[in-house]
């Protein structure tokens, strides 16, 4: 059986013109051996499987070549081009300095370079990952890199040019090498498949492309490990599943769901998605990439910024006709936000749903602008709880509404009264009193001191409607959450004081669907009371389970801290505690000032 070789190594180039994607920094290295004005040192640097050490070996066995082509390139037949092949040339000498960093392992070196090159004009030292080398080793590999031996040409490889000494890099030529593109990828990893006898599916091949971030090595790694698993066939749908990708179909459905309005059918997309393992963050940041996409669609200078196949720019483009320009400005920065606040969020969860609420919602903002600053309030979320008067609530409206009057007018007779001298005398500030409790919440009458009793006749006054729910679907505690939450956001503006606690207070579920939720004072117990029967009601209808029980009680009592003393209770403690102290202070007669 024929031995495995993977094809990374197998198809790694052996000439200039086989290069892909470096198509500027070959030309120069091949103009260098024709003319024969190469240099002594060389230093490739860039990210990682983007061809360093592979031009590194190109450039080596072709400035030995004893009948290079006139484009630059290794014959092939020679003896130099046959012992490269072979493996028993000594004129190419391979260091590794990530293994041989010391300084012992540069003498070694330096003894090398002294040896004339057995077949060939040159001895070529590849260094790679040289930025590994100790302070000591460069220092000891200077002077060989400022004046080698005619016969002797370095070439230093190195991912992280920043941790080279400067003067290293003042005495090498230095070629940068570029990320490839995602077209220059797939058309190679076409090539392999072909030589292979693959049959594949371009859309599955930029998958892979896009999957290895502009690194050749990386992108034929994850095409052999794929081609394994689609036995091969490489198949769009065989990615995905092998790699582990969020597939695309996704976002194009979340984004018609969008702009449906459809938020409810946007929040079960997005739970298909979490319960098959995709994490949250990885959700964003492709759903980000997907609004961005839309955006280059709009414009034909931008469309070749787009790296997705030619299929799928079709939908993109179909797509991005239905989207305004502010409405994606608005969801990037949302996203964006999101992806930010991700890694310090405690219910990451939570934070996902809201943004994908937030961007569903930002198709109604109509303000000007490029959408830099989104507004982050939350509309209701499914439909509106609905508020009507009942004709059985309309003799209690009526007698409440007299009972405001009637407690409205007690108090302009109050104050009419004759003020006593010592009060008179007090500033104005000092003579208002404390709010007065309002009325019942269980009317939603909200009534305004200065509205007067015929204004107040004149108005609607809309009781809620309790629905009576039939079923009890169990639910998590992470659901009581999110509903529990979305309640305190729906209150009106006159009552943030009570949203705000009812963010702080974190339920407790217990057994029988009962709720308890602890709070601080009685004060506060007495608020919550209050929003007790519409708390309730709210999470019986959303969660759709009638036995909910929902119950404010106090925390249990803490130990409080003790305030922190003035400088004359110091004083008298260290009095109380010290004889001597006191003596001291009666002898000399100290006072503190």
């Amino acid at each position: 059986m024929e031995k495995y070789i993977v094809s990374a190594r197998k198809y790694r180039p052996m000439t200039w013109g086989s290069v892909v994607g470096q198509e500027a920094l070959t030309t120069t290295l091949r103009n260098a051996i024709t003319s024969g004005r190469s240099a002594h040192a060389y230093l490739f640097c860039g990210p990682r499987g983007v061809g360093k050490t592979t031009c590194a070996r190109i450039f080596a066995r072709s400035i030995n070549c004893l009948t290079p082509t006139a484009e630059g390139d290794a014959c092939g037949v020679c003896e130099s081009c046959k012992a490269f092949e072979e493996g028993r040339s000594y004129n190419i000498y391979e260091l590794d300095a990530a293994s041989n960093n010391s300084v012992e392992d540069i003498r070694l070196l330096n003894e090398q370079v002294r040896m004339q090159p057995q077949i060939g004009r040159y001895k070529v030292f590849i260094i790679d990952e040289v930025h590994m080398l100790s302070i000591a080793a460069f220092n000891a590999f200077l002077k060989t890199l400022e004046e080698p031996p005619a016969h002797a040409v370095f070439i230093l490889a190195t991912t992280e040019k920043h941790k080279i000494l400067p003067t290293i890099l003042s005495r090498c030529q230095i070629y940068d090498f570029n990320r490839m593109e995602i077209e220059g990828i797939v058309g190679h990893l076409k090539r392999v498949a072909e030589n292979e006898g693959y049959t594949y599916e371009e859309e599955a091949l930029g998958v892979i492309a896009r999957k290895a971030d502009g690194g050749m090595r990386d992108a034929l790694s994850i095409f052999d490990q794929v081609a394994g698993y689609a036995e091969g066939n490489i198949t769009y749908k065989k990615v995905i599943e092998d790699l582990n990708i969020l597939d695309y179909d996704y976002y194009f459905r979340l984004m018609d769901q969008i702009l449906e309005k459809k938020v409810p059918e946007v929040m079960v997309t997005l739970g298909e998605i979490l319960s098959k393992g995709f994490e949250g963050g990885h959700f964003i940041s492709g759903f980000a990439s997907h609004l961005r996409d839309l955006l280059m669609c709009r414009d034909e200078r931008t469309l070749p910024l787009m790296e997705v196949a030619e299929s799928v720019k079709e939908r993109y483009a179909a797509q991005a006709k239905r989207c305004d320009a502010k409405f994606l400005y608005r969801a990037l920065k949302l996203c964006n936000d999101c992806d930010l606040n991700y890694r310090a969020a405690s219910n990451k969860r939570l934070l996902v749903e809201l943004t994908m609420i937030q961007v569903a919602q930002a198709l109604d903002e109509d303000d000007a602008g490029c959408g830099r600053r989104p507004k982050k309030i939350l509309k209701p979320l499914f439909a509106a709880i609905k508020k009507v008067v009942t004709e059985v609530a309309k003799p209690q409206v009526a007698a409440a509404v007299a009972d405001v009057r009637t407690a409205a007018s007690n108090e302009q007779m109050a104050s009419a009264t004759t003020v006593p001298a010592s009060v008179s005398a007090t500033p104005a500030r000092n003579l208002q009193t404390a709010p007065k409790r309002q009325t019942p919440r269980s009317l939603s009458i909200k009534l305004k001191n200065n509205v007067s009793a015929q204004k107040a006749e004149n108005n609607i006054v809309e009781a809620p409607v309790v629905k009576e729910v039939q079923e009890v679907r169990p639910f998590e505690f992470s659901e009581l959450s999110f509903w529990w939450y979305r309640y305190a956001m729906q209150l009106p503006a006159e009552e943030n004081a009570v949203a705000g606690r009812l963010k702080n207070i974190r339920p407790i579920l217990m057994d029988g669907w009962r709720v308890e939720a602890p709070v601080e004072n009685e004060q506060v117990l007495i608020y919550m009371n209050e929003h007790l029967p519409y708390l309730q009601n709210f999470l019986r209808e959303n969660l759709r389970n009638k036995e909910i029980n929902l119950h404010f009680r106090m925390m249990k009592e803490v130990e409080t801290k003790r305030r922190a003393y003035t400088k004359r209770e110091q004083l008298a403690l260290m009095l109380e505690k010290s004889v001597a102290l006191r003596s001291l202070r009666n002898a000399l007669k100290l006072e503190l000032t």
